[in-house]
Formats: structure tokens, C-alpha cells, sequence
């Protein structure tokens, strides 16, 4: 049976490629993004089965009104695809307040929001997929990247537990964590911190030379990575986790090693730290 996509960011990079690859496979899309031009060329050709509507989903009101609009004209969502979200890199102390918040309006409570949203039709229904499009930065931390960390670490906890919290209900969730793609997280898309800060001179130059290098030139194709994620939502095992790229795997394989090197040089004593004869705590982590 054909799906029902909602897909947020679906003017460019992964969003759009996922859009073109489901209008192509025969589903019905709601794409949004704020440059509505853009998702009309996606739309175009696919008659009924596609709707595009300007979205942005930092507004409250403009994300509800998109999801009721959704459900009137096709009856339901089958799945949820956050795409939409920007980089930002600089060194913490050149952001402002306004553009950290808003990074984190964009990357992490715009896709919990429209999560929650969706849940009460998903679980009515007994089905429906949520995918919550994060990085290997959400695993991983990298100088002058903290702010962009932040907000996909945070999705990414959110997202783990909300797995945990629907499957009874038959409601699938998968975050995807993409390497270095061809989409415009390189480019002009990404935010870059308000100030220029002498001391971090050389992070600043790395930052933009790395950027302008790595335009247009990563490994990671987007089209190849969205049909991974079609098939794995048109699959009969959902990870939690749908890693994209060599370079991810790599990076994720590399931190474990130090992760846990790190960690096991205080564990003794870390241990060494309970009350005597307390219980000790039962939470366990699936």
C-alpha cells in the first residue's frame, strides 16, 4: 500500500531528494519548507499525490496548521520526515543568545514538536514512522562545531527514548545520522557565530577553510543515502539508528575506542562512590 510523507526541508539537500524519490515511487508527500518556489519544481508533475506548503517549522501555529491541512486532504500520515535543520560553527563565545536559541528552535524543538503532534493519529491509527534526521555530529563533538552539537545530541536522546515510548503502539522511530553529503549544510545554509574573537583566530580560518573546501566536494551522495532510508522504512526491521556514510562509521568506530579509554581511567574510583549497603539504581538502558 502506498505511504503518506510529510517531509519538512524539502526545497534542498536530503529533503528534496527524499521528496523526488517518493513522488517518484508512486506515495503521496505533504513537502515543506519555507521557500515555497522551490517545493513547487519538486511537486510539479505529481498531481494530487503531492502538496506543497511554506512552512516554517519554528512557528507554532504554521507547524499545526501544515499537519491539519495534511491530514484533511489525505486522511493520514504514515511518516514523518524532520529534515529540515541548518549547521552553525564558530566558537561558543562568538554566538549570540538569539542565535543559539534559535539553532535549537530549528535543529531540535521544531522536530520534537512536530513529533508530539503527530503521535496522537499515529497511535490511533496502530502505525506511522517517525525519522529524525540528526549527523554523526550528534555522536560525535568537533571544535567550533558545540552549538550544532548541542542541538543533534539532543535530538538524539529525544529521539531514543521516544522509540522506546510508542513501539506497543506500533509506531516505528529511526534517527538517521548522515556523514559528509553533497546538500547545502557546507554552504550558505549553515549559521555562522555573529563575532570574530582574536584567541580563536586559528579555529575561525580552519572552520571557513574546511567549509569551502568541503562544499560540493563530500563523499556522501544524498540520493543514494534517501533510497537506504526508503528501503529500510519499506523494510520489516527498524533500527533506532540508520548510520549513512563510510566517513560516519569510521569516525563513530574511532570515539568508541577513545570514549572508552577516557572513561576506564577513572572508573575505580568512579565506582568507588556508593553508599554503603544502598540499592543500587534499576534503570537499565535498552
Amino acid at each position: 500500500m502506498s505511504k503518506v510523507w510529510f517531509i519538512t526541508g524539502a526545497s534542498s539537500g536530503f529533503g528534496k531528494e527524499l521528496a523526488k524519490l517518493v513522488l517518484a515511487k508512486g506515495d503521496s508527500a505533504i513537502i515543506t519548507a519555507r521557500r515555497l518556489e522551490l517545493l513547487q519544481e519538486v511537486a510539479a508533475g505529481h498531481g494530487e499525490r503531492a502538496l506543497a506548503i511554506q512552512l516554517d517549522v519554528t512557528d507554532t501555529e504554521a507547524r499545526r496548521q501544515a499537519l491539519k491541512t495534511a491530514i484533511e486532504k489525505f486522511g493520514r500520515i504514515d511518516v514523518l520526515a524532520n529534515i529540515a535543520g541548518a549547521g552553525a560553527y564558530g566558537a561558543l563565545e562568538e554566538f549570540t543568545s538569539e542565535q543559539i536559541r534559535a539553532n535549537m528552535e530549528l535543529n531540535f524543538f521544531a522536530a520534537a514538536e512536530l513529533s508530539r503532534e503527530v503521535l496522537p493519529q499515529m497511535r490511533t491509527q496502530k502505525s506511522g514512522h517517525i525519522l529524525n534526521l540528526t549527523s554523526i555530529a550528534g555522536l560525535i563533538a568537533f571544535p567550533g562545531n558545540g552549538l550544532y552539537n548541542a542541538s543533534k545530541f539532543a535530538l538524539e536522546g529525544f529521539t531514543e527514548a521516544l522509540h522506546h515510548e510508542v513501539k506497543s503502539f506500533g509506531v516505528r522511530v529511526t534517527l538517521v545520522e548522515p556523514g559528509a553529503f553533497r546538500t547545502e549544510f557546507a554552504g550558505a545554509a549553515a549559521m555562522k557565530a555573529s563575532a570574530k574573537i582574536e584567541d580563536y583566530a586559528a579555529l575561525d580560518t580552519g572552520l571557513d577553510e574546511y567549509f569551502a573546501s568541503q562544499n560540493g566536494r563530500q563523499m556522501g551522495d544524498p540520493v543514494k543515502g534517501m533510497k537506504v532510508l526508503i528501503d529500510m522504512v519499506e523494510g520489516d526491521i527498524t533500527p533506532v539508528r540508520l548510520m549513512l556514510g563510510e566517513d560516519a562509521y569510521q569516525m563513530w568506530e574511532s570515539v568508541v575506542v577513545s570514549r572508552s579509554h577516557d572513561l576506564n581511567q577513572w572508573r575505580e574510583r568512579g565506582e568507588d562512590t556508593a553508599i554503603p549497603g544502598a540499592m543500587k539504581n534499576t534503570a537499565e538502558a535498552l
